[in-house]
């Protein structure tokens, strides 16, 4: 079982997916192969110079392998709430998971299907979004949503971001403290 699964794998889910893996909590994330970043030329995200999405993708999901995030290359097709836990399903097999979150980027379609709430969106070319509160949780327990699926701006530095600050807060309520990670020059 999985302290965290999370669906997508662009910005935000590969960032969330860092972000839980280096605490040393027990990830997944889930890479449909559909992420809008793939299709993407990247000139305005912090610390990196000009970027091909595919290769800003690559990066990132490879630093959350790093520690220890496992990559299922295949899309959800059904999550089942499962007593205090969530069983999502794949083609490929299933997968058990205390908390979930959802970066699926514009896309609502598995949100809708498992019955989270969802409203209209506010970015152009987005038309709906997983509705959360300020943290990022929504209506269903241990369920969260990060990224432009959550209503954040489609740039890959901002969905990245959001994606790591969910993901500390699942983290934190994983561990009952507010997780703080803070590295440091080795000297």
């Amino acid at each position: 079982m999985y302290d965290v699964a999370i669906i997508g794998a662009g910005p935000a889910g590969a960032s969330a997916a860092l972000f839980a893996a280096k605490s040393g909590v027990k990830t997944v994330m889930f890479d449909s192969g559909k992420s809008i970043t793939a299709k993407a030329w990247v000139e305005n995200h912090y610390g990196v110079k000009e970027i091909e999405g595919p290769s800003l993708l690559q990066t990132g999901q490879e630093q959350a392998i790093k520690f220890g995030t496992d990559l299922v290359k295949d899309e959800v097709q059904k999550i089942n709430e499962n007593g205090a836990m969530y069983t999502i399903e794949t083609s490929e097999g299933t997968y058990d998971a205390e908390h979930i979150i959802f970066a699926t980027g514009m896309s609502v379609k598995l949100a809708e299907a498992f019955g989270l709430e969802t409203r209209d969106g506010r970015e152009p070319r987005v038309a709906k979004i997983i509705q959360v509160d300020k943290n990022g949780h929504t209506s269903y327990p241990k369920v969260w949503a990060a990224g432009t699926v959550a209503g954040l701006s489609v740039h890959t530095i901002i969905t990245a971001g959001d994606g790591a600050r969910v993901a500390v807060n699942v983290i934190s309520a994983l561990k009952g403290t507010r997780y703080v990670d803070h590295d440091v020059l080795k000297s």
